[in-house]
């Protein structure tokens, strides 16, 4: 009995699954930093003030807000023989890919078709968001998922790496576009596209659905019993309010993260004097930090329990945006080499303990549903991890506008205190409720 506990505990026989549904994840570590790096400097090619940009932003994530809950929901529902999550994973995934190719070219041809693109990119990607990541906590076991989610945000972070520490690089490279000319800033983003491709392609063909997910008659009616509204209300209405607590803990330290996470890009280059390949460098440090303690921190998490280690991640991710407030204030006298490299070391510091708050908070979640639920769960966190995308931007662009880019590092400090006390209300979703 003792045996079996446990090997219960153990993400052994679950390695090379979960690595495999990384992929997914993958393709969003991939897309997520180059579109946030580069897309506000695409856009300040023709807007010069950072709230129109910041603005502009936030409009794919009104899609994502309305797209990713309704996709996640449907997703519970569908039932095909390749599964109920992979339809939309080998379809929309793709289109994504090409539409990103062609988000740095459509810059140099005008700011219409330049959101044109992003809203066309927005469509399909956040709409296959949700059920790339329901994917996962169909397949794990419940105690498990901290550790797993720690393999795919590892993935994530290696993707990371790729597009912002090597890919990025390429954005300093010129090329000749027919009808544009020979122009820089572009072959980045095709040749992630690439890379995305490719990684749908071997989700495809090695992970296969579990047969749970494939259901029958029966039970497929059984889960259309209830309605998705009604399921809404029901986390909103419970008399427990552990999942609520947890939405909004999200949706203020996402405010933090959303604010901070568009400007890092401009901040390098108007701030510290980078190029823009260097630029991505900076979101580089985070994901290099992703990749090495993504799994380390789930199982720390499973052995002191996810609450106590989102609430202490918190606080130091409190501390390191003070840190980043003083060198951004009182440092700017440092050499140029020195000035940068401390604030690399910085935002490594703070990808290790924001890894750890993602990381954790999923599974906390998920914890709270059960297998109709799970991609409805899912869209909540995203709904509100959305909602954080649409409000914070403009809010904190328009606190650079008004005190300088300093204001960004308080701004974002602030949220992460609330988002800590906001967890002190949470009593539920730890890993042995089962």
């Amino acid at each position: 009995m003792e045996e079996e506990k446990k090997e219960k505990k153990s993400l052994k026989g679950y390695w090379l699954t979960t690595f495999l549904i990384g992929l997914g994840f993958f393709t969003m570590g991939l897309m997520d930093p180059l579109y946030d790096n580069y897309v506000p400097i695409f856009l300040g090619y023709y807007l010069d003030q950072n709230s129109l940009i910041g603005l502009v932003m936030t409009l794919d994530n009104l899609l994502a807000i309305f797209l990713i809950p309704v996709f996640s929901a449907v997703s519970d529902r569908t039932r095909t023989r390749i599964g109920r999550r992979m339809p939309y994973i080998v379809t929309l995934l793709p289109i994504s890919a090409i539409f990103f190719a062609l988000v740095p070219i459509t810059a140099y041809e005008g700011l219409v078709l330049l959101i044109v693109t992003i809203f066309l990119l927005n469509i399909s990607k956040q709409a296959v968001r949700g059920p790339v990541v329901a994917l996962m906590p169909d397949m794990v076991p419940g105690d498990l998922r901290s550790e797993a989610n720690g393999v795919i945000n590892t993935m994530g972070g290696i993707a990371t790496i790729l597009g912002t520490v090597l890919l990025a690089r390429l954005m300093d490279v010129f090329v000749t576009i027919p009808g544009i000319g020979t122009v820089d800033k572009i072959l980045a983003f095709p040749v992630a596209s690439v890379f995305i491709i490719l990684a749908v392609i071997l989700l495809f063909i090695f992970v296969k659905e579990n047969k749970s997910t494939v259901a029958s008659k029966e039970e497929k009616e059984e889960k259309n019993s209830e309605p998705i509204l009604r399921s809404l209300k029901a986390v909103i209405g419970e008399k427990e309010k552990s999942a609520l607590f947890i939405l909004l803990s999200l949706l203020c330290w996402f405010i933090a993260y959303q604010g901070i996470l568009p400007f890092v890009g401009l901040y390098t280059t108007d701030v510290l004097g980078t190029s823009a390949g260097t630029a991505a460098l900076s979101s580089g440090m985070v994901g290099i930090a992703y990749a090495i303690f993504a799994v380390p921190s789930g199982k720390f998490a499973h052995k002191h329990g996810r609450k106590k280690t989102i609430r202490w991640a918190l606080i130091a991710l409190v501390i390191v945006l003070f840190l980043v407030f003083v060198h951004s204030v009182f440092l700017t006298g440092l050499p140029y080499g020195i000035r940068l490299a401390t604030f690399w070391i910085l935002l490594f510091l703070f990808g290790i303990f924001w890894v750890t708050v993602v990381t954790n908070s999923f599974p906390m979640l998920w914890q709270m549903a059960d297998y109709k639920t799970m991609g409805i769960y899912t869209g909540l966190y995203y709904f509100f991890s959305q909602a954080a995308s649409i409000i914070s931007p403009p809010l904190a662009g328009g606190a650079t506008d008004l005190w300088g880019y300093p204001a960004l590092f308080l701004y974002g400090l602030l949220f992460m205190l609330v988002a800590f006390f906001l967890m002190g209300k949470v009593h539920r979703g730890e890993p042995e409720e089962d």
